[in-house]
């Protein structure tokens, strides 16, 4: 495997410790409906999260966060959506990005709570 695979791998890893230090109760790593996927699945007091997380290891050419487009936001909401569909729930909701930068042993964590809302960009 590649090591941007890896290390996007690693980043996921460490988003979650990141959300569980928080409190945050991890419900779900990538979950998949379709093509559709959503990185974390975490609960929040009485609000569902969906996490996406972006790694690299520099910013030389882009910034985790500029992947986040709005073609991808769309992608989340329906993903999002089909995660409540198939699992039955009504729930307040909101859609997070975490950020990680750096390597393994040294990460740089951005969380973004209410990175953005359907319709509406970061």
């Amino acid at each position: 495997m590649a090591y941007h695979n890896d290390f996007g791998l690693q980043g996921e890893e460490l988003a979650v410790e990141y959300l569980r230090r928080k409190g945050y109760l991890i419900l779900n790593r990538n979950w998949r409906s379709g093509h559709k996927e959503i990185d974390i699945v975490a609960r929040q007091g009485d609000e569902l999260v969906f996490v996406e997380v972006k790694a690299r290891n520099n910013n030389f050419y882009a910034r985790p966060e500029d992947a986040i487009t709005r073609q991808k936001m769309h992608r989340l909401v329906l993903a999002a959506d089909a995660y409540l569909r198939c699992n039955m729930i009504d729930s307040s909701v909101r859609f997070d990005v975490i950020t990680i930068t750096g390597t393994p042993d040294k990460p740089y964590i951005k969380h973004y709570e209410h990175a953005f809302r359907p319709g509406i960009g970061i």
